[in-house]
């Protein structure tokens, strides 16, 4: 017996615009769960493998750090063509670390400060 993730889900202000970009990042297509007293956006590939992301609104506002975040790898480009695409969408960089020891990865943030890295790349 095992486990296998299902969702990796956002407490956020707006769901809707965090599903949005989210959306835009990862080219998969948001959709609106109305589930009675827990409505939710989910983003998911057609890859029923590949872990869903769900947005949750919530009335807290992000405090911390995130303990855990996404590592998110370009897969059409290389990724200064990566980084110029997600500040486009709103992402914001938080630390740049492509020339630092370690290094090689962009620590950045979607619009409501969630951090996630964007690596290098092959």
């Amino acid at each position: 017996m095992h486990s296998t993730i299902l969702n990796v889900t956002f407490d956020c202000s707006d769901s809707a615009a965090q599903a949005e970009f989210w959306s835009g990042v990862t080219r998969w297509p948001a959709t609106y769960v109305d589930m009675p007293g827990n409505p939710f956006w989910v983003v998911a590939s057609d890859n029923e493998a590949a872990a869903r992301l769900v947005f949750v609104q919530v009335p807290e506002a992000k405090t911390v750090k995130n303990r855990v975040h996404l590592d998110l790898l370009p897969q059409e480009g290389p990724q200064d063509e990566e980084l110029a695409r997600l500040q486009s969408l709103g992402a914001t960089i938080v630390d740049d670390r492509r020339t630092a020891t370690p290094g090689g990865w962009v620590m950045m943030a979607d619009p409501e400060g969630n951090e996630f890295c964007l690596e290098q790349g092959e």
